[in-house]
C-alpha cells in the first residue's frame, strides 16, 4: 500500500485531504509542521507528500521542501505543494524549492486524486 504523508497546519484541510485521497488505497499520514513532516519522512518513507506553505512553526512548506529535495535518502519523493497562495510568483517559487506540482486552495478533488495517481501509481 503507497503511503501519502499530508502537511497542513489547519486540521480541517488535512481532514479534507485525507477524505479525498481515502477512495483510493492508500495509507494515509499526517503532520502540521514542517518539522513534523521531515521527521514522520525519514522514519517513514511516503511514496508522496502533500504540502501547505503557510504553517505554524520556525519551518513553513518551502523551507521544508528544499530541506528533503536536498537529502539523498528523500529527494525522490514527490511533492505536491496545496496552498492558499496562488500568484503567479508563489508558483514559481514553490516549484523552484522542489515541488513536483502545485496546486491551490480551494482544490478540485478530481485534479487531486488524478495527480497523486499519476505520480505513483
Amino acid at each position: 500500500m503507497k503511503k501519502i504523508l499530508i502537511v497542513d497546519d489547519e486540521f480541517e484541510i488535512r481532514r479534507l485531504v485525507d477524505m479525498t485521497l481515502r477512495i483510493e488505497d492508500y495509507q494515509i499520514l499526517q503532520a502540521e509542521s514542517g518539522e513534523q513532516a521531515i521527521e514522520i519522512v525519514k522514519a517513514e518513507k511516503p511514496d508522496l507528500i502533500i504540502m501547505d506553505i503557510m504553517m505554524q512553526g520556525e519551518m513553513d512548506g518551502l523551507k521544508a521542501t528544499r530541506i528533503l529535495k536536498n537529502d539523498p535518502e528523500t529527494k525522490g519523493c514527490p511533492i505536491i505543494m496545496l496552498t492558499s497562495k496562488g500568484q503567479s510568483y508563489e508558483r514559481e517559487e514553490g516549484l523552484a524549492a522542489g515541488a513536483d506540482d502545485y496546486f491551490t486552495k480551494p482544490f478540485s478533488p478530481l485534479a487531486l486524486i488524478n495527480k497523486v495517481a499519476e505520480l505513483i501509481g
